[in-house]
């Protein structure tokens, strides 16, 4: 009985990192990812406000889950752009739950009224994302170096080999 406990679990790993690998990976510039993480804010927070009536909760949850999908997407070679573009996607994203009065400055005032009440999201998913590309950056620093040392290994290895050798004598004739 345990056994096939057992063997069902493993069939589920499997399967399980089957589903993972087919998750999406894609590479985003900078660029990209703060065009990616504005777009997706604007349009969860137009959806908040039609499905929910603008919940700054739902939002911020969302702006969270949002700087953390950003931060794993970007390219490693920007990865510094993630905390810097969260922020301004936050505020793109509340210029439809902002509650402003009519004309541009009571829209203005809307806005910043909102960025300072909800202040604590934009903190908690702008972190999110610095430390998410901080693990990124050290596992990617992690790994240049186990690769360099395996290089250096491998070529210590041949040049011992090399000196191994006797000088002059030819072998295989």
């Amino acid at each position: 009985m345990a056994v096939a406990a057992l063997r069902g679990a493993a069939r589920a790993a499997r399967r399980g990192a089957v589903a993972v690998r087919r998750m999406p990976n894609p590479r985003l510039t900078g660029l990209g990812g703060g065009l990616f993480a504005s777009a997706s804010m604007l349009l969860l927070a137009a959806l908040d406000r039609l499905l929910l009536g603008g919940s700054f909760t739902v939002y911020g949850v969302l702006f969270v889950l949002v700087s953390m999908v950003t931060a794993l997407w970007v390219r490693p070679a920007e990865l510094i752009t993630a905390p810097i573009v969260v922020p301004l996607a936050f505020a793109i994203g509340l210029l439809p739950i902002a509650d402003g009065s009519g004309g541009f400055g009571g829209q203005v005032m809307g806005l910043l009224t909102s960025l300072a009440m909800h202040a604590g999201w934009l903190y908690g998913g702008t972190l999110i994302a610095a430390l998410v590309v901080a693990v990124r950056k050290v596992r990617i620093v992690i790994t240049a170096r186990r690769r360099r040392a395996r290089a250096r290994q491998a070529a210590a290895s041949a040049a011992s080999a090399a000196a191994a050798r006797p000088v002059g004598r030819r072998t295989g004739l």
